[in-house]
């Protein structure tokens, strides 16, 4: 069955107050046409969980969609920090766990294969995990291993509303493919209550099958499938495009107070009513320039 639609569509079924989890990282592969679609249909009170913090989710909160942010740090890799979530957090009107990236993966992980908590070691004796130990969460705690006695530090599985993941192909039934790096996404994905799929590129149900093993997300996770190309610009996706230098530094530049967030909100997001009139703002030329060479992937 076809699950296509649009991008406003997907993003409708979408309720206020969700645990979102986003799937770029850094400035690559972020969902930016589903963010700036969320931020026209200002569904607000979100909670976002990112592995590595990345522009998608930077913008959200800069927007002031979202109250709570769970990731394992992040940037906007060289072109600086995320900071629209570093100024929500200072000032106080984002509530953030911060955790390591793995074990952001690890709650995931955890979700995926339905387990109550997951054993870890690697926040054991850090800062971060003494912050959470500050804060009280109800995220972490301590279990007796059966088998030695040994205090085992364990964490409770992220369990997401709604997945959001971009990828480079998928079918109209959601049967996805990432190519490159697929980090914690197919995690990510088997951890949420339905995931939706916005792809560069939907072709048929019989191309998907002719490499099988390629389909890193199958369909009966997916409620919603929107073909949208461009559609993590300004980041880069591998085979696709690269990310675009001169948008970052304009992003990092109006992302350095609330005022001039404001003005990039009403230039680039709320004055076009799709990702399409965005796309025409950027210019045919400027895109041209970006697409990836076939040998190198970017």
């Amino acid at each position: 069955m076809s699950k296509l639609c649009s991008m406003s569509e997907a993003v409708s079924s979408i309720k206020p107050g969700a645990h979102i989890s986003l799937p770029g990282f850094a400035i690559t592969r972020c969902a930016m046409a589903f963010a700036h679609e969320l931020i026209r249909q200002q569904i607000k009170g979100l909670t976002l969980s990112q592995c590595v913090g990345a522009m998608d989710a930077d913008l959200l909160v800069g927007a002031g969609l979202v109250n709570k942010v769970i990731y394992g740090g992040g940037s906007l890799d060289r072109f600086g920090r995320l900071a629209n979530i570093n100024r929500g957090i200072e000032n106080g009107t984002l509530a953030a766990d911060e955790y390591s990236s793995l074990s952001v993966a690890f709650r995931y992980l955890a979700g995926a294969l339905g387990l109550p908590f997951i054993p870890i070691r690697s926040l054991m004796g850090s800062d971060l995990l003494n912050q959470l130990k500050n804060k009280e969460s109800e995220d972490i705690a301590s279990v007796d291993d059966p088998f030695t006695g040994k205090d085992w530090l364990v964490l409770k599985p992220l369990i997401p509303d709604v997945a959001v993941m971009h990828v480079q192909i998928s079918d109209d039934e959601g049967n996805a493919v990432i190519l490159g790096p697929k980090w914690d996404n197919c995690e990510q994905v088997k951890a949420s209550e339905r995931t939706i799929i916005i792809a560069e590129h939907i072709v048929s149900t019989e191309i998907i099958r002719q490499n099988p093993e390629s389909t890193c997300i199958p369909g009966l996770f997916v409620s919603h499938v929107v073909e949208q190309p461009f559609g993590a610009y300004p980041t880069s996706v591998y085979r696709e495009y690269d990310y675009d230098s001169d948008h970052m530094k304009l992003y990092v530049e109006s992302s350095c107070s609330e005022e001039k967030f404001a003005q990039y909100l009403q230039e680039y997001v709320f004055t076009c009513k799709d990702h399409w009139q965005f796309l025409d703002k950027i210019g045919s030329q400027i895109l041209s320039t970006l697409h990836a060479d076939s040998l190198k992937g970017y």
